[in-house]
C-alpha cells in the first residue's frame, strides 16, 4: 500500500508537471530520436493520460486489488526505460528528460537509466503482489440432484 501511494504522489507530480508545459512536451519526446511531429505529441498525451490515470488511481485506492492499474504502469515505466535507454545507447544529448516537463529538469545521463531501473523494480514489485493475493473462494454449491436422487 505504501509503495502505492509514493508511486501516485510521484506519477500524479510527473502528470502535472508535464501538463503545465505541455508546449515543450514534443519536442522533449523528439530529442529521444524515436518520433518527431505529431507521434511525438500523441506520446506526450498519451503518457501524460496514462500517468494520470494510474497516479490517481494509486491514491485514490491504495489497497484496490484489480492489477490494470499495476499493467498501466508496467507499461508506462517500460516506455519511459525504453526511450532513456535507447537514447543513451544511441549517445544522443536529451537536454531534459522530461519526467517533470520543464521542471526538475535532469539531462539523460546514467543515473536516469539507475532511476528508470528503480520504477521497473517497482513494476514487478506491485505485479509479484498483485499474483500473491489470495482469490476470494468460489461460492459454494448445493448439492445436485441426479436423476432425482440427491447425492451423498
Amino acid at each position: 500500500m505504501i509503495l502505492r501511494l509514493v508511486l501516485g504522489v510521484l506519477l500524479t507530480a510527473m502528470a502535472l508537471g508535464q501538463l503545465a508545459s505541455f508546449a515543450a512536451m514534443p519536442s522533449i519526446f523528439t530529442a529521444y530520436g524515436l518520433t518527431s511531429g505529431a507521434a511525438s505529441t500523441a506520446l506526450a498525451v498519451m503518457l501524460i493520460a496514462a500517468e494520470v490515470a494510474v497516479g490517481v488511481w494509486f491514491l485514490a485506492r491504495p489497497r484496490s486489488k484489480a492489477v490494470v492499474p499495476v499493467w498501466m504502469y508496467t507499461a508506462l515505466s517500460l516506455v519511459w526505460a525504453l526511450l532513456a535507454v535507447q537514447a543513451y545507447a544511441r549517445g544522443l544529448t536529451v537536454a531534459n528528460c522530461g519526467c517533470f516537463g520543464t521542471y526538475l529538469a535532469q539531462p539523460l545521463r546514467w543515473f536516469v537509466l539507475v532511476e528508470d531501473a528503480l520504477m521497473l523494480l517497482y513494476a514487478w514489485l506491485l505485479l509479484r503482489a498483485a499474483r500473491r493475493r489470495p482469490h476470494a473462494p468460489a461460492e459454494p454449491t448445493p448439492d445436485r440432484q441426479t436423476f432425482g436422487t440427491t447425492a451423498p
